[in-house]
């Protein structure tokens, strides 16, 4: 099983998020719960897509890291 990072970002009418590593892998959706349950979906889908293609699966390489700065 592969775990591929997806980044979430607050939106005006709700939420979005891509995964960066896998480019033009994005979804949308009201509330964080359902753009994290579209992305996985999103992800299936993409990486069918590259399967059926022929093309080469990325591998997951993102990571979490945050920095902590004085305010």
């Amino acid at each position: 099983m592969k775990k591929y990072l997806i980044v979430i970002e607050k939106t005006k009418t709700g939420y979005s998020a891509f995964s960066p590593d896998l480019p033009g892998c994005i979804a949308s959706g009201k509330t964080k719960q359902e753009v994290e349950n579209l992305m996985q979906e999103s992800i299936g889908f993409h990486l069918e897509g590259l399967k059926s293609q022929k093309a080469k699966i990325p591998e997951p390489v993102s990571m979490p890291a945050y920095c902590a700065i004085p305010a």
